[in-house]
């Protein structure tokens, strides 16, 4: 598979009345053709204000992108002007937000929000827009959809209005879908309507994915690879069959500790991770995992460390191996 998108050592700062946050700090990723690339960690980790910096959907001010690339197709999306970047936005990389009822226009038409896209990035008339969006509704499953055009938004349960941001993402066949932590809001049935959604219109269209979350149960079946993220930093990536299994990073083995499973044993005991996560008012220059951390040693308070490969395509950003508690 070859690459589609390489972001490389993107850095994202917000200024506020307290000093500079540093949200995100150096984060480096690929994403190949067809692929689907999970995002996760706790609130507050810079999932969702990387994926926007890369968009440049950050509002300067107070936020500025402080450094970095991200080349789709050979060109840098954080160097492209608006206009350009207008043109990417819809048409080849879409989003879906987290909220359905607040990214739509609560007075304007189901119908008019969805053919939007198709009118200004593929040209279409009315007619030809309403066609393409009659089937795509039909493809999301929204039942008589030609019926629901002149909906509005508050007429739509949550699972379909997801459904609905789901259709507008897709109706101008984006190369890259990004999905910012689509199915928080949602009940379990209908979370699981949305990924098994999702994963019929990938393999369908052949579109890569960037799935961001914090529920490491939901993106357990639907993710390639996996990159984990912590205090601005991705701190451990790799497949998603080789994370399960062996994790390496002391926050991952956490992560997965606190997810609620059974073995043949029975119920297992869930596992919480003490202290709180960082305050980025200051890019630390130790772990920032470190104050957590019940394996910490020295070297980690004095370096934060960069990602090592431990193994076939798994890099860990951890001084500490953690089933001998020695240093690597």
């Amino acid at each position: 598979m070859s690459e589609i998108l390489t972001v490389q050592g993107l850095e994202t700062q917000f200024r506020t009345r307290e000093g500079t946050v540093h949200a995100v700090n150096g984060v480096s990723f690929t994403l190949n053709e067809g692929e689907t690339l999970g995002i996760v960690g706790e609130s507050g980790c810079g999932k969702s204000v990387t994926v926007m910096s890369m968009l440049r959907l950050i509002p300067t001010p107070p936020g500025k992108i402080a450094g970095g690339s991200a080349i789709f197709q050979g060109k840098d999306l954080l160097k492209m002007s608006d206009e350009e970047i207008r043109h990417i936005r819809g048409s080849q990389i879409s989003m879906v937000f987290q909220d359905p009822m607040t990214s739509f226009n609560p007075v304007l038409t189901i119908g008019r929000q969805v053919s939007e896209p198709l009118e200004v990035h593929m040209g279409m008339n009315h007619k030809q827009a309403e066609d393409r969006v009659v089937e795509m509704l039909s493809k999301v499953g929204i039942p008589n959809p030609k019926d629901r055009l002149n909906n509005y938004p508050h007429q739509f349960s949550g699972g379909m209005r997801q459904r609905v941001m789901i259709a507008m993402a897709l109706v101008c066949t984006p190369q890259i879908l990004i999905a910012d932590e689509p199915t928080t809001a949602l009940d379990v049935t209908i979370q699981a309507q949305i990924v098994e959604l999702t994963k019929r219109l990938r393999d369908d269209l052949g579109m890569a994915i960037i799935w961001i979350t914090h529920d490491l149960g939901v993106i357990a079946g639907m993710a390639d690879r996996l990159a984990v993220m912590y205090g601005g930093y991705i701190i451990e990536t790799t497949s998603v069959r080789e994370l399960y299994a062996h994790p390496n990073h002391p926050y991952t083995i956490g992560l997965l500790g606190s997810l609620p499973r059974m073995d043949e044993t029975g119920y297992r005991r869930l596992v919480s991770i003490e202290g709180l996560p960082p305050v980025l008012l200051e890019k630390p220059n130790y772990c920032p995992f470190a104050p957590r951390c019940h394996l910490a040693l020295e070297h980690c308070w004095n370096e934060n460390p960069p990602l090592m490969q431990i193994g076939p395509d798994h890099y860990v950003g951890c001084w500490v191996d953690p089933e001998t508690g020695r240093e690597r």
